[in-house]
């Protein structure tokens, strides 16, 4: 194309990064593709998507202008605003790796249709090189995980909201009848209920829908709600409990994958701009619909009253094998089938004077939300912040019998969540049955008990209790065991090097780090002798020195933690990154020869500026991060990172590694070139996010690398890292 001087003009490209932590590899792949595009003689315009928001946006008159856009995300972004543009979707490792090869590919890629068909990265358009990407990176979350995310994080404001009015409504306006809590019909309270009531009807839906929209996009939506609303309503295909959570998320799969199908299907070109919002959504609600009906609902029909005629022949058993077997229903699926079956099972009895079997049940129901909810307080740093808030909602809801209020943990772990579930309903429908509870009315929970419909009531409490800390204790435990698999396995905190001098008793130490032979004191403890990181056969004990130590005090110190004692340039001279790195974070050789044993090393650094309260706690924080994905961006770089309470102030250290230190990176290079960012849960705004930008931007320049690689000591690499801005 030419301008009117006859110019050539030069191409102009946009780019959209983005990636499911919203952090470093956004901007790492930003960084890369406008360098590519400036060696290339294209020009190009990047917006980031990243957690602390959307910056350098595109606007109107930018994709109005554009030959062509490239979109590098493993998240949604929104493609209507490109609709009559090439678009090349691919994931956000392509954009890292080769942003070369994405600018010649995208002159060529397929128009994108006005219906915004393919809103994500993660879209049918480039999952296949999304899948290659993570596969690469190894531990990229696949993209059934993400969807199931998806389908949970949308799903929990309508668990929470309705559930919570429910339960306010049963508490306040609720009376204890033979039929049950009943709230008067045209009351104040009815109208509350009635509205909770809405909000875990759509629950299920919402499950699904979003499920299907992160697989197929904007044409899987309709046809995921409705397939999860049919398998939510068991009067569809003649069953008395709908197929509940579980059955939504197959619906949601089912959609999602067959609108996929769909849409590999070649239609005539005046069919295409009406398949995405008329045809697909039509085609695969009907299909999905009529599926659900006649071939998946059949079978839940069969089940349930099969399962009811087996229960009828066991009333007469023991009554603490009844109570087990009837605990492991409620709690496996929470409102579906099976929990269905075992309720309406102890319900149907209490008609014909045998309450013991609900009172089995009423133990069991509140156990699931209950100890969820106590399990976020048990292990909070287990759990993201949304999980916590939603524990906090689940042990109200608990309280009113509402076992609902445990499906967002089920549905995010199934693995660990419905065993520890099932166990925990075990436990106190056998206890329940073991001493002759009874309830009057068909409805559990603490609530049954506080308006007098409950018989052996210390019993039904007790019952309840073991089934709630056997829920939570084996949730974080089955957590536990998965996220260190995850992670390879790490142990206790051990130093790198062996000190002659030994750490507390009972307290595990973190190894400590120095620039220059020194020896720290610190108080109440016995002094602790430092390594000497660029001194010859480092990792021995280091001779002391006069110069006075510069130790963190406080928790880390009172536990026998080794820390970073001066030298250098000391304290006062050379901060950047706000100050939060100095000479006391930075180390010029890393000893650890792992991932791991770096990422103690590192807390061992940052620990010597008395801002690490505990030491321990941010090693496993550190950890978990990496559970999520590896903070190993390629380029030889790492920068593990946590957001975490075991810090008081945020702070950032650094440490080089010679010959490098595999970290999964996405690109398969060693890390020699190691940042540690640690911030407080309470930080205000989103600090640590704003560091991982500036540094992920800057280490993206290859001269900068390569100085900082070459910097002889502290003070070099401290003037070199005060370049970043």
């Amino acid at each position: 194309m030419t301008s009117p001087a006859g110019e050539q003009r030069k191409p102009k490209l946009l780019a959209v990064t983005a990636c499911p932590t919203g952090i470093a590899h956004t901007y790492m792949a930003a960084e890369k593709l406008a360098q590519a595009a400036e060696a290339l003689g294209v020009g190009m315009k990047v917006e980031t998507q990243g957690s602390i928001g959307a910056e350098n946006v595109l606007s109107d008159n930018d994709v109005r202008e554009a030959d062509g856009i490239i979109i590098a995300a493993d998240k949604d972004v929104d493609r209507s605003r490109f609709a009559g543009k090439r678009v090349l979707a691919v994931g956000v490792a392509e954009g890292i790796r080769h942003p070369e090869r994405l600018i010649e590919r995208v002159r060529t890629a397929p128009v994108q249709g006005g219906d915004g068909d393919g809103h994500g990265g993660g879209g049918a358009a480039g999952r296949g090189e999304h899948a290659d990407g993570a596969a690469s990176g190894g531990k990229e979350r696949s993209l059934a995980y993400k969807a199931l995310m998806n389908g949970v994080s949308y799903m929990i404001p309508f668990v929470v909201v309705g559930g919570l009015l429910i339960a306010i409504s049963l508490a306040l306006g609720g009376h204890a009848t033979p039929e049950g809590l009943v709230i008067p019909k045209d009351s104040f309270w009815m109208d509350v209920n009635n509205i909770g009531v809405i909000g875990f009807k759509l629950m299920v839906p919402v499950l699904s829908g979003y499920i299907a929209y992160a697989i197929g996009d904007r044409p899987a939506l309709v046809p995921g709600m409705i397939g999860g609303w049919i398998a939510n309503d068991g009067s569809l295909y003649h069953s008395e409990a709908g197929a509940g959570f579980i059955g939504a998320i197959v619906t949601g799969f089912l959609a999602g994958y067959l609108v996929l199908w769909i849409k590999k299907v070649r239609v005539p070109r005046f069919v295409q701009p009406i398949m995405p919002i008329i045809v697909i959504p039509i085609v695969a609600t009907t299909a999905l619909g009529l599926f659900f009906v006649y071939v998946i609902g059949q079978p839940i029909s069969w089940v349930f009253e099969h399962l009811t005629s087996w229960l009828g022949g066991m009333t007469g058993t023991s009554a603490i094998l009844l109570g087990a077997i009837l605990g492991l229903m409620i709690a496996f699926d929470m409102g579906g089938p099976v929990n269905k079956t075992a309720f309406l099972f102890g319900a149907g009895l209490i008609a014909t004077g045998n309450q013991t079997v609900m009172g089995m049940c009423a133990a069991a129901i509140p156990v699931m939300p209950l100890g969820q909810g106590l399990a976020t307080l048990l292990r909070r740093k287990l759990y993201t912040e949304q999980e916590r808030e939603t524990g906090m909602a689940s042990l109200f809801m608990g309280m009113f019998g509402i076992s609902e209020g445990a499906i967002p943990f089920a549905a995010a772990r199934p693995a660990q969540v419905i065993p520890a579930n099932m166990l925990g309903g075990a436990v106190a429908g056998a206890l329940a049955g073991l001493a002759g509870v009874t309830d009057a009315v068909p409805h559990g929970g603490p609530i049954v008990a506080a308006l007098g419909a409950v018989g052996g009531v210390p019993m039904f409490f007790l019952a309840v209790a073991a089934g709630t800390v056997v829920t939570a204790l084996t949730t974080n435990a089955l957590i536990d065991i998965r996220e260190r698999r995850n992670r390879g396995g790490g142990g206790a905190l051990v130093p790198a090097s062996a000190p002659a001098a030994a750490p507390t008793p009972a307290v595990a130490a973190v190894p400590a780090v120095a620039a220059r032979p020194a020896v720290a004191t610190v108080p109440a403890v016995a002094a602790v002798p430092a390594v000497a990181a660029d001194a010859p056969g480092a990792g021995h004990v280091a001779a002391p020195v006069a110069e006075p130590a510069l130790v963190g005090a406080g928790a880390a110190g009172a536990a026998g933690v080794p820390v970073r004692t001066g030298g250098g340039s000391g304290s006062g001279a050379g901060e950047v990154l706000s100050g939060y790195l100095t000479a006391r974070t930075v180390k010029v050789r890393l000893d650890a020869g792992d991932k791991d044993a770096a990422i103690r090393e590192m807390a061992g650094l940052l620990a010597g500026t008395g801002k690490v309260a505990d030491p321990e706690a941010l090693v496993r924080a550190a950890f978990a991060r990496e559970g999520q994905g590896t903070t190993g961006l390629g380029e030889q770089i790492a920068i593990p990172h946590a957001k975490t309470d075991a810090v008081t102030a945020p702070v950032v250290g650094f440490a080089r590694s010679p010959e490098g230190v595999e970290w999964g990176s996405l690109d398969g290079t060693k890390a020699r070139l190691i940042f540690m960012i640690a911030v407080p849960e309470a930080a205000a705004g989103d600090e640590h996010l704003r560091i991982l930008a500036l540094l992920s931007r800057k280490l993206m320049d290859a001269d900068f690398r390569e100085r900082l690689l070459g910097a002889s000591d502290e003070d070099g690499i401290l003037r070199l890292l005060g370049e970043i801005r």
